[in-house]
């Protein structure tokens, strides 16, 4: 078994630290994900919920996602910096900015998700898988 993942905010007033190994790690070019990250995609590790630590006070904020289920993403109220994502239709998954870890390092993307709405500038590794949408599960 590798060490816990550990990671939070710039600032370090809202950190986490999960045990185990993701479930998935993407690149995703949705436009949500473009609006939060200020460019043209959002990198994230997804992991169990089960066992995640989460300290500090974040903010959260929830919007619809294509499927119409709530996405809300969790950020830091002092710095700003987004953290996590947490999905009204998946609870037993928890979702961290790639990032927002302590050894960025660690992000090894598996794919990119809502290829579809990527941006002419935002030029990702071409033999990494790419989906329209989510992949199956």
């Amino acid at each position: 078994m590798t060490d816990a993942y550990t990671g939070g905010c710039a600032c370090g007033a809202v950190r986490y630290e999960i045990p185990g190994e993701p479930m998935f790690m993407n690149h995703c070019q949705c436009r949500d994900c473009q609006h939060t990250s200020g460019t043209g995609h959002g990198s994230y590790l997804t992991f169990a919920a089960d066992g995640v630590s989460l300290t500090g006070e974040s903010v959260q904020w929830g919007r619809a996602a294509d499927s119409g289920h709530v996405k809300t993403r969790g950020f830091c109220p002092r710095c700003g910096s987004p953290v996590y994502l947490r999905f009204s239709a998946m609870p037993q998954i928890f979702t961290v900015h790639a990032a927002s870890l302590d050894d960025p390092s660690r992000f090894v993307p598996q794919a990119v998700t809502y290829h579809r709405r990527g941006l002419p500038w935002d030029v990702l590794d071409p033999a990494m898988p790419a989906f329209d949408k989510m992949p199956p599960g």
